[in-house]
């Protein structure tokens, strides 16, 4: 089974884990107005645009970006909705890109350096079988 970003975080949300917020769009209209819900709903000025395909290292990709206003939501969603994302866990084509998550920036600035975690869950239905 294959998980967009987006419903990932809607499944963990929905038993009670902390998430990065954020809306789904498949316009650059769509990004802009997510944004501004999200801006009234979590008092976040930035936003991170994230693409939504099946595939890892979207941010060296080009397909996550950082939005510092609403001008910067339109034009970087216009950017990557619509274009083949290659990462290395893609084909030398690339996955086109169909919608992105406007999520909400969750850094914030301090003396301590902002770590990231991955988590990944791998179903293994060969164990125990001869």
């Amino acid at each position: 089974m294959n998980l967009h970003e987006y419903q990932g975080k809607e499944i963990l949300a929905s038993y009670g884990v902390t998430i990065q917020r954020g809306k789904v769009a498949t316009t650059a209209a769509e990004a802009v107005a997510a944004a501004k819900e999200l801006t009234e709903e979590t008092g976040t000025g930035w936003h991170v645009i994230k693409a939504q395909v099946h595939a890892g290292g979207r941010g060296k990709g080009g397909g996550v970006k950082l939005a510092k206003n609403l001008e910067q939501v339109e034009e970087i969603a216009g950017q990557i909705i619509g274009m083949d994302l290659v990462t290395p866990q893609t084909s030398a084509e690339g996955k086109r890109v169909h919608q992105v998550l406007v999520a909400e920036d969750v850094y914030e600035p301090g003396e301590v350096e902002v770590e990231e975690f991955y988590m990944s869950v791998l179903l293994d239905r060969a164990q125990g079988k001869t």
